[in-house]
């Protein structure tokens, strides 16, 4: 599947891709361009967001934006087109919507020339088709483009393709410019297409048009997609007592992916509290020392390598179940996942190879993980191929959870509130800084015995920090 299309040599169509891996749709968040901006070869024209991230999309060729699809806020089928380019602006070439056709020859098909930048994995488009420039008057209708986004959808957001004739012959000046699309709704709602003032670009007659001259509206400027459909209901509003609000995107793969581990891997958890007095005198530490300089030191950069050294200690725990196959398959490199709260919903980015990073190392890459996931622009990749996850619950001064097992991992460890807390320590009751450990894991693949001493083992590091030299 490419990402474009060409409708004639003047008009291309660039088609939502799978930006992720194997995803069949995509929410458009924002909207970058308007018809009638001009875009270069790796703009980018709008953000989207999968079930996994949001993307970003550039645009792989230069133009005149012609016609955005869908509006903001509408989720899209991959393979869908979401965007019309004029490519050759100010060209009289434009094959005429609806006219009858005649046996005019078309020029053979050309080989696009040099190198056209497209989305990584999807190629470019086999060739081009080419026809021959019209003679006479120039004011020929542009190419017939896909049914638009109000009338033509059917259930699964898909456009119903109208008959387009390969080829018109010229048209009088007089008649009025519209796509089928177009033609079909000011027909279905009875109205004349020579009395509706034309707003679309070279004075095509757009959707908005025929709705405007159908209902009038106060004259305001030209809304290029129509506005998202509004709430069913507000909460503020009098009266309400519930709001319906659409499970997509991030939200929904949440749900699904936690559905299916929960069900699937029979999980288990165990608990452990710790006093983790000497980690936090060491992370004070770390912050001074001049290794360190320009990363973030916290807590959980400590408890992700004791974790890591667990993992060494105890490899068995880093693995995957293989269902079809029937196969555990062991992991000898650990991808460490950390879950991270965004505007969007949960995430598990991991840091890949994270048993090959020194402390500066793993501090760069947590600090630019969690960055990155706070403003939207984890990728899909990033989330892809975690071995094992840390979930902070502590952030929110939660004491500990029972975690859910990031689908396609062994084991997720679930990191609690560090308090002040009284404590026996040396024979004696002393304030001491303490949190509580969960780890649950995936009891075909980890047995009780394998699962408490990787716990037993973040929670001796934690207690007594040096033993990250001593046993890494």
């Amino acid at each position: 599947m490419t990402t474009m299309t060409e409708t004639s040599a003047r008009f291309r169509e660039f088609k939502m891709p799978d930006v992720g891996e194997g995803l069949t749709e995509a929410e458009i968040l924002k909207w970058y361009v308007q018809p009638g901006d001009t875009v270069s070869d790796g703009q980018v024209v709008c953000e989207v967001e999968t079930a996994k991230a949001a993307v970003e999309l550039p645009i792989p060729f230069d133009g005149v934006v012609h016609e955005l699809r869908f509006p903001e806020g509408t989720t899209v089928d991959v393979g869908q087109v979401i965007i019309a380019v004029d490519v050759a602006p100010g060209s009289t070439e434009a094959p005429a919507p609806e006219a009858a056709p005649v046996a005019e020859p078309e020029a053979e098909p050309e080989e696009p020339k040099g190198r056209q930048p497209v989305l990584v994995g999807y190629g470019v488009a086999e060739s081009s088709t080419k026809r021959r420039a019209r003679k006479g008057d120039g004011t020929a209708a542009p190419v017939a483009a896909a049914a638009g986004i109000q009338g033509e959808l059917n259930g699964r957001g898909h456009a119903a393709a109208p008959a387009v004739a390969p080829a018109a012959v010229p048209v009088p000046a007089s008649r009025p410019l519209a796509k089928p699309p177009v033609r079909k709704l000011a027909k279905d709602l009875g109205i004349d297409l020579a009395t509706v003032v034309p707003t679309g670009p070279d004075g095509i007659i757009t959707r908005e048009d025929v709705h405007a001259a159908a209902v009038p509206v106060p004259a305001q400027a030209q809304v290029p997609v129509p506005a998202p459909a509004a709430p069913v209901a507000a909460v503020s509003e009098p009266g309400v007592r519930e709001t319906r609000i659409p499970v997509k995107g991030v939200r929904k793969a949440i749900a699904q992916a936690m559905v299916g581990s929960a069900f699937t891997a029979p999980h288990v958890t165990e608990f452990v509290t710790v006093d983790v007095t000497r980690t936090m005198k060491l992370v004070a530490e770390l912050k001074d020392d001049k290794d360190m300089a320009g990363v973030r030191v916290n807590p959980l950069l400590i408890i992700a390598k004791a974790l890591l050294v667990a993992i060494k200690r105890n490899p068995e725990v880093n693995a995957a179940w293989d269902e079809a196959n029937q196969e555990i398959v062991q992991k000898h490199y650990v991808n460490l996942g950390i879950a991270a709260a965004t505007p969007r919903g949960l995430i598990v980015p991991n840091i890949k190879d994270a048993h090959d990073k020194t402390l500066p190392q793993l501090a760069a890459a947590l600090g630019e993980l969690v960055t990155t996931a706070r403003e939207g622009r984890t990728s899909p990749a990033a989330m892809a191929g975690g071995t094992v996850t840390i979930t902070n619950v502590g952030v929110f001064g939660v004491d500990t959870g029972t975690p859910i097992l990031n689908p396609g991992e062994s084991a997720i460890l679930a990191v609690g509130a560090i308090k002040l807390q009284p404590w026996v320590h040396k024979g004696k009751v002393k304030p001491r800084q303490v949190t509580t450990l969960a780890l649950s894991f995936d009891h075909r693949l980890v047995d009780g015995e394998l699962g408490s001493k990787v716990l037993a083992d973040v929670a001796a590091i934690l207690e007594q920090p040096k033993r990250l030299i001593t046993w890494a």
